[in-house]
């Protein structure tokens, strides 16, 4: 019996290990993590509310406004699809938004069709292909960076990162750092 108790100690504390490891890659890469000069901008998909973007889902467009206004890319990809309580798609509404905001229609290109970071990713990876635009700067919130940024190696996108942190809802974006080590474990193991 006290073997037992010893490997499950033992267990117990290698995850709290791992964990903590892949929490600092998580924080360091978010906060280290500069874009860089690149052929297109990626958002990301996020929450839609009807057809208005959620604060996070704001905030990562008005950083691809900021971008594309820098010079960063020469266009900008909209991703994600329709989830449930959405009257269009999120990429449909990002776009809209930055229609509004005075982006050329031209200079946005979407993807409808994903429902996940890695089809974001990949979807993403199509367009540019058939753009033949070879490097992106990739924007989501600061917390899914790191795990984004494993994704978008995986499906051949050659990247830089530029996150944001809405600092209204600081409780999400915390709960966002502490959920992704989850995510971030089940990346690394998918593979």
């Amino acid at each position: 019996m006290k073997m037992i108790l010893k490997i499950v100690w033992l267990l117990l504390v290698l995850f709290i290990i791992i964990g903590i490891i892949l929490e600092w890659q998580i924080i360091s890469f978010a906060y280290n993590e500069k874009p860089k000069k690149s052929d297109v901008i990626i958002v990301l998909g996020c929450a839609v509310y009807g057809d208005i973007p959620s604060p996070f889902f704001k905030a990562r467009l008005e950083e691809a406004l900021r971008l594309y206004n820098e010079g960063y890319g020469r266009y900008i990809i909209v991703s994600g699809g329709k989830g449930p309580g959405e009257n269009i798609s999120e990429a449909e509404a990002g776009k809209g938004y930055l229609l509004k905001k005075g982006i050329p229609e031209k200079a946005i290109l979407i993807d409808d069709k994903s429902f996940s970071t890695y089809e974001n990713l990949q979807f993403s990876k199509e367009i540019m292909d058939k753009k033949s635009l070879k490097r992106a700067v990739i924007i989501s919130n600061k917390f899914h960076l790191k795990r984004a940024s494993v994704i978008a190696k995986r499906v051949g996108i050659e990247a830089s990162f530029s996150g944001v942190f809405v600092r209204r809802y600081i409780n999400e974006e915390i709960y966002g750092f502490l959920r992704e080590v989850v995510a971030l474990w089940y990346i690394y193991l998918k593979r």
